[in-house]
């Protein structure tokens, strides 16, 4: 047996179930075993993505698990992150220009 987690994050609640595993058990059977998709209906194992520490996993169900893993699964991003970037930068900037403006005066 083998010790993993299971983690799933939403903005205002996330939550790491702990797991013993048999070795040889893939990312796709130790979500499904942890009992996840009873906390959070939105979960579908064979659609959501996955990862282990950050880095996806492209076939959660013939990867295997090793000790001390942490298998996440990831919710689809809201925005484009290079938008938001970029228009907290435009902001930034426009601010700062205000700034030099009333100083100019």
């Amino acid at each position: 047996m083998i010790q993993v987690e299971v983690a799933y994050a939403l903005p205002h609640e996330q939550k790491i179930i702990a797991l013993q595993v048999e070795e040889g058990c893939t990312v796709k059977e130790a979500v499904i075993r942890s009992g996840i998709t009873e906390l959070f209906s939105e979960i579908d194992p064979e659609t959501i993505p996955m990862g282990i520490f950050g880095k996806a996993v492209k076939d959660p169900s013939s990867t295997v698990l090793k000790e001390g893993e942490r298998v996440e699964l990831y919710r689809p991003l809201i925005a484009d992150p290079k938008e938001v970037r970029a228009r907290r930068a435009a902001k930034m900037k426009a601010q700062k220009e205000a700034e030099q403006a009333g100083k100019t005066e």
